[in-house]
């Protein structure tokens, strides 16, 4: 198989290379037998070392550092002493072709037409006279679907293309592919970077399988996200469950602290056990972030890899009023919903590799294992696009989304009866990401349901997501000022409406404890998956082993997972947001919130494990 080379391209002035600074930077084939580590003759490679060196790609480098053209292209000097890289090792004349020949690798970065690389080889495919004789059928629009080209056009079907020769393969990638992750890894500071047609619950399923085998421990916050329990299904992880801190005014989980992983790890060892991974989600869906950085010591200090869902935070660390990103933190794999507040399609993000504690092969084996063979050009070049247009202007770009959510919280905060979510309410954690905007309106009297009807049927805005208590709306870069006054005079109107008619006297319900305060398990999520099941209603359930997967959605945090003791608390959770969100609606059917993986979506009957 092809070899990768990595070396350090930056320096932090002490002679060791800072976290992030390796970047893959090229590709050579078995002839060559490169070995990469050939390509660690300097610890910490500086600009003047840099220019010495003779290979194509540190001259490559090179070229952004002095604006120099490359004289020739010999092979790494280093590495010189291999002889398989010499000059002088003979070839077979009808092997010749197998090693990369310059035109080949000048062609790679070659862009004319300025745009980023995957997206250039895409548009030049499309536009080839080809006769197609391959996948997909509708043949580059040729047999699009009526009802859709009147939708979308007919252009997306030209450019939904295979995997071509000239357009690379996600598994080996290679041309355009490999050059659009390795810019990706460049700007987000990672040593490698994988592109996710799965989304970022593929991403955390193959960081998880990447780092534990059937039987370790997971330490993680019990309300992680659906797809690091699907993980544990899948690769036979048991969790060391952190239970979070919980604002029962607010009816919102918040962060992890340092003290809980300490304690979670601790724990396992009194018991003669290891956490093989600790499993950070940071920002949550309401914009709490985490102290990564102490929990990163924290975890390094004991040899434990770090995994943060980072699904809500693509865009941290480019701006100086974000908090900085989880790589810049110190943690060891990060995931990445692009689609999020950065601009990729739906259903794209990126898995960012760190360090050395996580072995990378492993993650290749399985991506391949989860991901489609089939990948989506379009959504690997949107990707491509996404961090080519953040690459342009990365100091600036977020500076009129930070305004604009900067000045909604201004006017919404004196808003009577709107509380606006801020750190008073989690004082233990460091930042609530700023381009998350949530509120609460139960000093009017009114659940989130409630007033996100009111805001959706007559101002027609539309929100991120819905709680008993409060609303999140998300800005972001393509968030505009006229939308902002919509959202603020909406609020206003619900606000003046509530307070006329005495909406305020109405109390609004609250849980004094988060529904997963007390969790019990008797199996772990992978056996409770596997085992019988049967069906018994609600009443009869309590006690019970729960077999079956019941989550709120949004925000995708379960409520009940397999293999975990049904309590009455979590049974009162789930039925109060299911009658909150249908009763507080007018068309049910409209309802914000939708309960996922309930066999009975009416929560009267309930599956459990048949032990």
């Amino acid at each position: 198989m092809a070899v990768s080379i990595t070396l350090p391209i930056a320096s932090t002035g002490t002679g060791i290379p800072s976290s992030g600074e390796f970047q893959l930077l090229g590709r050579l084939e078995p002839k060559l037998s490169h070995k990469p580590r050939k390509h660690f003759g300097w610890p910490c490679i500086n600009d003047r070392q840099l220019l010495n060196c003779k290979c194509f790609w540190h001259i490559y480098r090179s070229r952004s550092l002095k604006g120099l053209k490359p004289r020739h292209f010999s092979y790494c000097k280093n590495a010189a002493d291999d002889s398989s890289l010499s000059e002088t090792n003979s070839i077979e004349p009808d092997k010749r072709q197998d090693r990369i020949g310059i035109e080949t690798l000048k062609s790679q970065f070659a862009k004319p037409d300025g745009l980023p690389p995957l997206v250039s080889a895409l548009k030049a495919s499309a536009k080839q006279n080809a006769a197609s004789f391959h996948f997909p059928g509708h043949n580059r629009g040729r047999a699009a679907p009526s009802s859709l080209t009147q939708l979308i056009g007919l252009r997306p079907f030209t450019y939904d293309l295979p995997e071509l020769p000239e357009l690379g393969n996600l598994y080996s990638p290679e041309g355009p592919i490999f050059e659009a992750q390795k810019q990706a890894a460049e700007l987000f500071g990672a040593l490698e970077t994988w592109f996710l047609v799965g989304g970022t619950t593929c991403g955390i399923q193959a960081a998880i399988m990447a780092t534990c085998y059937p039987g370790d421990y997971l330490i993680l916050p019990r309300n992680s996200h659906i797809s690091a329990i699907s993980a544990m299904v899948l690769s036979g992880v048991i969790p060391k469950y952190i239970i979070p801190e919980y604002n029962c005014d607010w009816d919102i989980a918040g962060g992890v602290i340092p003290s809980q992983v300490e304690k979670a790890i601790n724990e396992l060892d009194k018991d003669g056990r290891k956490a093989a991974a600790v499993f950070i989600t940071s920002p949550t869906y309401h914009g709490i972030c985490s102290n990564l950085s102490e929990i990163s010591k924290l975890c390094h200090y004991h040899e434990i890899p770090l995994i943060v869902d980072e699904a809500h935070g693509a865009h941290l660390g480019f701006h100086p009023q974000l908090p900085f990103s989880a790589l810049q933190q110190g943690a060891d794999l990060a995931v990445q919903s692009t689609h999020k507040v950065l601009c990729s399609l739906t259903q794209s993000s990126m898995l960012h590799l760190s360090g050395n504690i996580v072995d990378r092969e492993r993650i290749c084996r399985s991506l391949q294992t989860l991901q489609s063979t089939s990948p989506s050009n379009l959504l690997l070049a949107s990707l491509d696009a996404a961090r080519a247009q953040l690459n342009e202007n990365p100091e600036a770009i977020f500076n009129e989304a930070m305004d604009l959510a900067a000045e909604s919280k201004n006017l919404i905060k004196n808003i009577p009866g709107i509380s606006v979510l801020d750190l008073s309410s989690f004082p233990n954690f460091p930042v609530i990401e700023p381009l998350r905007l949530t509120l609460g309106f139960w000093q009017l009297g009114l659940s989130g349901y409630e007033a996100d009807e009111m805001l959706y049927g007559e101002q027609m805005i539309i929100c991120e997501l819905v709680g008993i208590r409060s609303i999140t709306y998300a800005v972001n870069l393509g968030t505009c000022r006229e939308h902002i006054q919509r959202l603020v005079s909406g609020i206003k109107h619900v606000s003046s409406t509530s307070l006329s008619v005495g909406y305020f006297v109405k109390r609004v319900e609250h849980s004094a404890l988060a529904p997963f305060t007390d969790i019990n398990f008797s199996l772990n999520p992978r056996e409770a998956f596997f085992s019988g099941k049967r069906k018994v209603g609600i009443s009869e359930s309590l006690g019970k082993i729960c077999g079956e997967l019941i989550c709120p959605y949004p925000p995708g945090i379960p409520v009940m997972i397999p293999g975990e003791i049904i309590t009455e608390r979590a049974l009162d959770y789930l039925l109060r947001i299911r009658s909150s969100s249908r009763r507080e609606a007018t068309d049910p059917s409209l309802s914000s919130t939708v309960i996922v993986g309930a066999s009975d979506p009416s929560l009267s009957s309930i599956i459990i494990c048949d032990l």
